[in-house]
């Protein structure tokens, strides 16, 4: 296997320069494929993508599938950049625009219009906000990974510190990456400090310095939507219902889910697939026995076999459809 790793940048039309990384193996990228597109959640970059603490970090696994993977940093994560001084911050309209803008860029580069799209946690909402946003949108598929939609059940971690739009929009949290280094190591010695977030039987922390790599300061703009998004249940996006929107989607959609998340619930992270109007497939990972927590889907330590592979055999059914 030979990974090949590119850098490239896609420019938004309000004055964002968004960081793009293309991983693929030429030798054996299937041409009539569809490129896949990976987009971060909150409080994230596109780090953790290329990382696995004991395995084959997602980008790669996928790539060795034959898929051309891209991954996108969104305005203010990771290295995306403003290109002007007037370039507005995040907010999950323009969260779900950067989207049009890297799509616009992967079919450019790869002369596909028609592209699948991998939302991580809350880059699977943004994902369904660009679908609701733009009707003329490129996406031929979704696999949206603990991502919510629709609120039923808002986790009581999350009730306070998004109980308020305007506290929630307020609160200006810095540093956030220095005290999750600090956290995860803890985690070892009492399991239940991270337990809504992760089961820390599976996954590696002695990697946790890289792992917080990943981590990026919440933004307050975004912190106030999603607090509106919890009062109404529903995600709402320059007047437009999300949750309604997705009724005119045919798919297909993939669900990946956590059965014990404390922090999107499976019936939250269920609700796309009862909202679309086409075909949803739901892969639910754990068992009460062996459970799994939302991080574990990205960085367990059984993540490539339980996760990563049905996704990539999901992508190629798909493709050969």
């Amino acid at each position: 296997m030979s990974i090949e790793r590119s850098e490239l940048w896609a420019e938004t039309p309000d004055g964002w320069s968004l960081h793009v990384v293309r991983t693929r193996d030429a030798s054996i990228t299937d041409r009539a494929t569809r490129p896949l597109l990976i987009v971060p959640g909150y409080g994230m970059n596109a780090f953790i993508f290329g990382f696995h603490p004991r395995g084959t970090s997602l980008q790669a696994h996928l790539a060795g599938a034959g898929i051309d993977v891209w991954t996108a940093n969104l305005r203010a994560q990771g290295a995306s950049r403003p290109s002007r001084s007037s370039a507005p911050g995040p907010t999950m309209a323009r969260y779900a625009d950067d989207v049009g803008s890297v799509l616009d860029l992967v079919a450019k580069s790869t002369g596909i219009d028609r592209i699948d799209v991998l939302g991580a946690s809350l880059g699977g909402s943004i994902t369904f906000a660009h679908l609701a946003m733009r009707p003329d949108h490129r996406v031929a598929s979704v696999i949206a990974v603990g991502s919510p939609l629709r609120w039923e059940d808002v986790p009581l971690l999350l009730r306070v510190p998004f109980a308020s739009r305007r506290i929630a929009g307020a609160l200006r949290v810095s540093g956030t990456r220095r005290m999750a280094e600090a956290l995860l190591p803890l985690a070892r010695r009492a399991p239940s400090l991270l337990g809504m977030y992760m089961n820390a039987a599976h996954v590696d922390l002695d990697s946790a310095s890289e792992l917080v790599r990943t981590v990026e300061d919440p933004h307050p703009a975004v912190n106030r939507d999603i607090a509106s998004w919890m009062k109404s249940r529903d995600l709402v996006v320059d007047g437009i219902n999300v949750t309604d929107a997705l009724i005119a989607q045919k798919g297909p959609l993939l669900v990946v889910l956590a059965n014990r998340d404390g922090i999107v619930p499976e019936r939250v992270a269920s609700s796309a697939a009862r909202a679309l109007g086409g075909e949803a497939t739901m892969l639910r990972v754990g068992t009460d026995d062996d459970w799994y927590a939302h991080a574990d889907l990205f960085v367990g330590n059984e993540a490539p076999a339980k996760v990563f592979d049905p996704i990539a055999r999901w992508l190629r059914s798909k493709h050969a459809a």
